[in-house]
């Protein structure tokens, strides 16, 4: 099979992100954010809409022969998803609550997963206009509005004190648990996969997520992160898996800056045997 050269469409796709995050910004803008709640209980936007179809009719342009899951067409079965060897992963706003509550903590993220495991991604910031993105193996860049393109890469070693960096949206009693062991550290909250991009750009050394979570929600920043020298992991140390199930649930996961720090033995992870 030939697959995609992520090198070759990496400018496109930073641009369509770009797009995306527009079309978000002019809804944004407006005092009717066109709310409504999904099967899940969770939030939709005209704004999400906006920036799938953006999404969608771009990547069908670039790569036509290339299947694309997003959060906004999710009804794809198993046994259809299962034949993909490489196909996009999107979501196209993810932070809905923080883009409803207008702090501005809201994300474009595209992903290329192939053969179960992201290996590309861009996750742009429309609020900020900026843009992170990356190549597994090739490295990772923020791009500031117009501005050239700046290298990334986690922290190693960590920070004498940790900066840990937790959901914005979802209060978690479990991760205080499990930080106790860890002693002094500094707490970061923030929403959307802007997590992923703090440990990603040195900015925070580990980002523990225990609760739930999407597939599309960590391919795109899971690439980032990876590619800028960190590891996406699950609390036993596996890679996350992608497409490999009916549903698209994560299990809990741990993004580390530096992976031979031997974070699992700093936590308490046996708070995952009360989920």
């Amino acid at each position: 099979m030939n697959f995609i050269d992520p090198k070759t469409l990496m400018g496109d796709l930073v641009a369509v992100a770009r797009r995306a995050g527009d079309a978000i910004l002019d809804i944004y803008d407006q005092d009717d954010l066109g709310v409504v709640t999904k099967d899940d209980d969770s939030p939709l936007t005209r704004a999400d809409l906006a920036s799938h179809r953006v999404i969608r009719d771009a990547l069908k342009a670039l790569t036509p022969q290339t299947p694309l899951l997003s959060e906004e067409s999710a009804e794809i079965g198993f046994d259809t998803r299962k034949t993909w060897a490489e196909y996009w992963l999107v979501d196209p706003l993810d932070g809905t609550k923080e883009f409803i509550n207008r702090n501005g903590e809201f994300t474009v993220n595209i992903a290329l997963i192939r053969e179960g495991r992201p290996v590309a991604g861009v996750v742009h910031v429309p609020v900020r206009g900026q843009t992170y993105y990356g190549i597994v193996g090739e490295g990772a860049w923020r791009r500031d509005g117009d501005a050239d393109p700046q290298v990334i890469s986690t922290r190693r070693p960590p920070a004498e004190t940790p900066v840990v960096v937790g959901s914005r949206s979802h209060a978690n009693p479990k991760l205080e648990q499990a930080l106790a062991p860890l002693g002094g550290h500094e707490m970061t909250s923030m929403g959307s996969s802007l997590k992923f991009c703090l440990v990603a750009e040195g900015s925070a050394d580990l980002y523990p997520r225990l609760g739930p979570t999407s597939e599309w929600d960590t391919g795109a920043a899971q690439a980032v992160v990876e590619a800028a020298g960190g590891v996406v992991v699950g609390l036993e140390g596996d890679p996350l898996p992608y497409n490999a199930k009916d549903e698209y649930l994560n299990p809990w996961f741990l993004v580390l800056g530096d992976p031979s720090h031997g974070w699992t033995d700093k936590l308490n992870l046996s708070v995952a045997g009360d989920a």
